[in-house]
């Protein structure tokens, strides 16, 4: 049964056919909204109690215990008897709420208001104005008291104003002025401090042919800031006025801007193309292929109309179109582990069916498009066939792996043979991401992004430029050589800022917090490093901090999920210990559970199921974080007395021997490869 939320007024819960569920009452209510707060994060039962109470009663936990499944029967009606929950499930030692994405009305609100920034001003007033009307009311209206709901209230409060102003610069832009006026007249009203709000009034105001009224305007804010703050108007608003005086040009609508050129066009490309014809579907992947370098907004939006445009290809017959529409999106792609595991097998066997069934006459360009295509979006075990085979087991063929890998070889051999830089660069893409065959490939790994950036440089190639240089700071950090690394990190941060490439800066800052903690403790040695707390040594620690926050929102999920916790475990792998009980907490660890698992468990000396989870892990999935994953392993074994998974940690690793564990992702490291192997070695050796 699916169940909508709503935050955005007081804390409400729908049934499918929209009936309100009675949730009880306030206590019931307030844990319900704060694990709405947590974003599906796990809040602890002592968590819960600390926020309900200010000098919680001697029965708190169980009554917290009660309210959780109160609230589980309400949300989950038809839930059979002792059957455990789908939606308010436990984990560990609290509570975690599951709702969708899309269930949320401050979720569907934050996206609708980041999407709006993709899209062109006609549009986005529109899409704005329907995000607003999620609203029915202050943010958590019932808990306006309480401690714990203050900073998502004044987040999401922030949030609606900025949509409002947002939404009146689209109005303007798009002509629509006096649309704009009475929505801002109320937001001045109740917001009377914020001179952009005062600025798109008296603004929209002129563009009204209200000139008297605008002038009227901008005294009264002067007044009001002068009498509320005791502050003068800003530039802005006092150029503003001078110009309103003058009647300036520069307060009249741009009649060419890129959102009037963009409308137009548009509409052209409307008037002139066919529905149905098959060059919509090719334009379509080129703007999604646009679309996905913008930012959060536009990546999650491209990938979720990809797949689309391909099986409307494929429906149309025509296989030379699919080919091209498949091949088309050559998104620079840095993250080894894909966003939406669905969404890759899709377009690799649409890939698949494409390349069996090309004539032997299409253009070799086409073919390799492909077949690049099949190897960027193989990468980690995205298109495994069956389970992943034990860690514990020696290597043995992979067949999933061996066409990846024959794909990219044969994609750059073609795009060589071709001198096509563009689709060179597309193949040499799918060649980084297939190669983490094994542990200690970050040479190999360096002299393709080398070879990207002379090839991006010489060709004009901005997106493979940016990918390029983060192949190298990733190959860098894995070698340890920050000096060379630290120039292609500002590059990149040039890049991101001169040329809209925002998701390159979150690889940045996670880089800049991987070199702090570096630099803070010579490298964190394992067995004897000074890394601590959350993030490593004391220069790292603030660092992290940043970095963990530039994710709420970046649109990577593949990259996110797991990546605190593992910033949290890294201190104390590096320090060659086990974590002590408690010490971690409740943490999500995403993808990475199966080999956190049997090192946590060894930490809380549970040998018996350490063991057990040890013999059952699947080998560690290649990508950047390999090598992290087999120390992780390799020390598990070591605290229960598995020799056997010892001596494969040990054969995973050793060619990775002058590398820094999990240093070739560029955000974060277990310290340097040689110090497990040493420890491993000490193990085999009854030392």
């Amino acid at each position: 049964m699916r169940v909508e939320f709503g935050v955005l007024g007081p804390v409400s819960a729908w049934d499918a056919a929209g009936g309100e569920l009675r949730l009880g009452g306030p206590r019931h209510r307030e844990v319900l909204a704060r694990l709405l707060a947590a974003r599906r994060r796990t809040v602890t039962v002592s968590r819960l109690v600390a926020d309900l109470w200010e000098d919680p009663p001697a029965g708190a936990v169980g009554a917290v215990r009660t309210f959780v499944a109160a609230l589980r029967r309400a949300l989950e009606p038809d839930r059979p008897p002792r059957s455990p929950s789908r939606l308010l499930v436990t984990v560990g030692p609290g509570y975690q709420l599951r709702a969708d994405a899309d269930a949320v009305d401050a979720w569907r609100f934050e996206e609708a208001v980041a999407r709006a920034g993709t899209l062109p001003p006609a549009e986005a007033a529109p899409a704005l104005a329907a995000a607003l009307g999620l609203w029915r009311g202050p943010a958590y209206a019932d808990f306006a008291e309480a401690e714990w709901a203050r900073g998502e209230r004044a987040r999401l409060t922030a949030l609606r104003l900025h949509a409002v102003e947002q939404r009146a610069e689209a109005l303007l832009a798009s002509g629509a002025a006096r649309e704009a006026v009475p929505d801002l007249d109320e937001h001045v009203a109740a917001h009377p401090w914020r001179e952009d709000g005062w600025r798109l009034l008296a603004t929209a105001l002129y563009r009204s042919g209200r000139q008297g009224e605008a002038l009227t305007v901008l005294r009264r804010a002067r007044r009001v800031l002068a009498e509320r703050l005791g502050a003068e108007p800003g530039p802005a608003l006092a150029r503003l006025e001078q110009d309103v005086l003058r009647g300036s040009g520069r307060v009249d609508p741009v009649p060419d801007g890129a959102g009037g050129v963009w409308s137009r066009a548009a509409a052209a490309y409307d008037s002139a193309v066919p529905v149905r014809s098959p060059a919509r579907l090719e334009a379509t992947v080129g703007l999604l292929r646009e679309l996905a370098v913008t930012g959060a907004g536009g990546l999650g939006a491209a990938r979720a109309h990809r797949a689309a445009a391909v099986a409307a290809a494929e429906a149309t017959g025509d296989v030379e179109l699919t080919a091209r529409v498949i091949g088309v999106y050559d998104v620079p792609a840095v993250w080894t582990r894909v966003d939406d595991v669905d969404e890759a097998r899709t377009i690799v066997h649409a890939a698949a069916r494409t390349l069996a069934r090309l004539p032997d006459d299409a253009p070799p360009a086409v073919r390799a498009r492909l077949l690049a295509a099949v190897a960027v979006e193989s990468r980690g075990d995205a298109t495994a066939e069956g389970p992943v085979p034990p860690a514990v087991r020696a290597p043995g063929a992979e067949p999933w792996r061996e066409r990846a890998a024959r794909a990219a070889e044969e994609a750059e051999r073609i795009a060589r043979r071709l001198s096509d830089a563009s689709l060179l660069a597309f193949a040499l893409n799918g060649a980084f991401m297939q190669a983490f065959g094994r542990c200690g490939l970050a040479p190999r790994r360096e002299a393709i992004g080398a070879e990207l950036v002379a090839l991006a440089r010489e060709h004009g190639l901005v997106g493979y430029e940016v990918l390029g240089r983060l192949v190298r700071l990733q190959a860098l950090c894995a070698l340890g050589d920050f000096p060379a690394a630290d120039p292609e990190a500002e590059a990149v941060a040039h890049l991101a800022e001169r040329r809209g490439r925002p998701l390159a800066g979150v690889f940045v800052t996670w880089y800049e917090a991987l070199r702090a903690t570096v630099a803070s403790d010579d490298g964190g040695g394992v067995g004897g490093g000074t890394g601590g707390g959350a993030g490593g040594g004391a220069g790292g620690t603030d660092g992290y901090a940043r970095a963990v926050a530039v994710l709420e929102g970046c649109g990577m999920p593949g990259l996110v999920a797991g990546l605190p916790a593992l910033v949290r475990l890294a201190p104390v792998v590096r320090e060659g210990r086990l974590p002590a009980p408690g010490e971690l907490g409740a943490l999500d660890w995403g993808p990475y559970a199966p080999w956190a698992r049997p090192f946590l468990l060894a930490g809380e000396e549970r040998w018996q199921e350490a063991r057990a989870a040890l013999r059952a892990v699947p080998r560690p999935p290649h990508d950047l974080l390999q090598e992290a994953m087999w120390c992780l392993l390799g020390r598990a074994a070591v605290a229960v007395g598995d020799r056997r998974m010892v001596e494969r940690a040990v054969a995973a690793l050793r060619p990775a021997a002058g590398e820094l564990a999990g240093a070739g992702s560029g955000l974060l490291t277990f310290g340097p490869v040689a110090g497990h192997l040493d420890a491993f070695a000490r193990h085999l050796e009854g030392r």
